[in-house]
């Protein structure tokens, strides 16, 4: 396991922390057992504060092993803290093993999630497969070079336990990490990604001529409705204009009439505002 060395540790938040958890006493087995059965009998507080303290700083060895996969080492620490929390909950003490032992795979877990969690907004590590690529990796592509051979994406995909095409997705995924709009585009210029983009919305002179095309449709179906008797006006109104369409079989029953003459009605109401409409629609075409 990863050693924590003071002098890796630049004055900070970090370093008060540590100075912070040095001074809470670790526990003997005898101890760590008794304050076990204190919490799981009776749910004294005090006693599961004392081995979470304890163990404050077994945490902070185990999130200096994720320090490289870029996440502040303040929120590997805290994520593995909420892990230690589960595991002094759920601890057996009457199993024969130490807290650490069973508490290091809570830890882990936390620490892993919130890794990948921060990896990408887009989900990632949901399957075993990319769980154990994003992890172990960069580890066995630096244990096969280190034994003289090649790393090649074949060799890799066997020592993970994966298909080559899994890894070569998952490897594409890892390596691209995400951008943000707000990142200067070039060095020493103010211009961001974002400025860079293309806007694909209309421009000022196409926004006007589509509130002035849509005006003048607006215009003509009002023109082509004052062509329509009062029966056949009020069937295209609940039909199409109005928020909720009504049935042919609702405006029968409300007009008095056969849901078959509605139909009908309507038909006959269409062809003239298209015929009404139609000098409209050719003069649009040929402007």
């Amino acid at each position: 396991m990863a050693r924590v060395r003071r002098n890796d540790i630049q004055p900070g938040p970090l370093g008060g922390y540590l100075h912070q958890i040095d001074g809470f006493p670790l526990l003997d087995p005898a101890d760590e057992h008794r304050l076990a059965v204190r919490w799981q009998r009776q749910h004294d507080i005090e006693a599961a504060r004392r081995l979470v303290t304890a163990n404050l700083r077994f945490v902070v060895k185990i999130a200096f092993e994720y320090r490289t996969y870029g996440v502040r080492l303040l929120d590997l620490i805290q994520e593995g803290n909420l892990g230690l929390m589960v595991a002094v909950d759920r601890f057996d003490p009457w199993r024969g093993v130490r807290l650490t032992t069973y508490a290091v795979w809570w830890i882990r877990a936390y620490i892993q999630e919130h890794i990948r969690r921060s990896w990408s907004l887009v989900r990632f590590g949901t399957t075993r497969a990319e769980q154990r690529c994003f992890y172990r990796l960069r580890r066995e592509r630096q244990r096969l070079e280190r034994g003289g051979r090649a790393a090649d994406p074949e060799r890799l995909a066997a020592a993970l336990g994966v298909r080559r095409d899994e890894l070569e997705a998952i490897e594409s995924r890892i390596t691209r990490r995400d951008l943000s709009l707000d990142d200067p585009a070039f060095a020493d210029t103010d211009e961001t990604r974002g400025d860079r983009l293309a806007d694909d919305r209309a421009g000022p002179e196409t926004q006007v001529a589509e509130r002035e095309s849509e005006a003048r449709s607006r215009q003509g179906i009002a023109k082509a409705m004052e062509g329509l008797d009062p029966r056949e006006r009020a069937i295209i109104q609940r039909r199409f204009l109005n928020r909720r369409a009504s049935t042919l079989k609702e405006l029968g029953q409300s007009l008095g009439i056969s849901r078959e003459r509605v139909r009908q009605l309507e038909a006959r109401a269409m062809a003239k505002m298209r015929s009404h409409l139609r000098p409209l629609w050719e003069r649009r075409a040929a402007g």
